[in-house]
């Protein structure tokens, strides 16, 4: 059995640390593999995508970093920072040398970065349908299936530096053109740049960037 620390609830960040300062208190648990979100068609399309966007000299923030597949995959192109709400997925993602913050979307992020990269829980999801497990954070967007997209768009302006993009993977069950409404009542334009049919739904990739002037 694998034992690992996870912090505690708490301030996570501070002006002198770029990332995250020590948490106020631990707990150990048993890392479970079967808690980290696995590779599927939807992360190698945002995959596929980053790779094309990312640009030398990038730095570049991975969201719900699950596994660590995507950051694994960009780490000898740029400078990148990878963070997951879920401990098993951090300590998964930790385990291919990436740097990892646990962390609820940009909270304890400090600077800004020039490429945003996120793969949101985007199924819709009743209250009845919830499983209250640690996997249940990569699949649950609410009863509209934007819940977290929508809490995203309010903060990641402040980890975007000037220019900067954000690559946003969602479905069609999530519903595009209401994601894309959500994003320009924050000020920024999101197009499609790849797509993928898989059984009955759709994937969509969308570049987003800012519209302020």
């Amino acid at each position: 059995m694998i034992l690992f620390c996870v912090r505690g609830k708490g301030d996570v960040g501070s002006a002198g640390d770029p990332f995250s300062t020590p948490p106020p208190y631990f707990c150990v648990m048993p890392y479970d593999p079967a808690q980290v979100y696995q590779p599927e068609a939807d992360t190698f399309l945002l995959l596929a995508a980053a790779q094309a966007e990312v640009k030398p000299g990038d730095r570049v923030l991975e969201l719900g970093t699950g596994s660590g597949s995507i950051a694994a995959a960009l780490v000898q192109d740029c400078d990148i920072v990878a963070t997951d709400i879920n401990p098993h997925a951090v300590f998964c993602a930790r385990g291919k040398g990436l740097d990892v913050v646990q962390s609820d979307l940009c909270s304890g992020i400090r600077g800004t970065f020039d490429l945003v990269i996120f793969n949101p829980p985007y199924l819709p999801t009743q209250p009845d349908e919830r499983i209250d497990d640690w996997l249940e954070y990569a699949l649950d967007g609410g009863t509209t299936g934007r819940a977290v997209i929508e809490r995203f768009a309010i903060s990641v302006g402040d980890v975007l530096a000037p220019g900067g993009r954000i690559l946003l993977l969602i479905s069609s069950l999530t519903g595009l053109s209401a994601v894309r409404e959500i994003f320009v009542g924050h000020n920024f334009s999101a197009d499609v740049i790849r797509r993928q049919t898989v059984e009955d739904e759709e994937l969509f990739v969308l570049r987003i960037t800012g519209t302020r002037t």
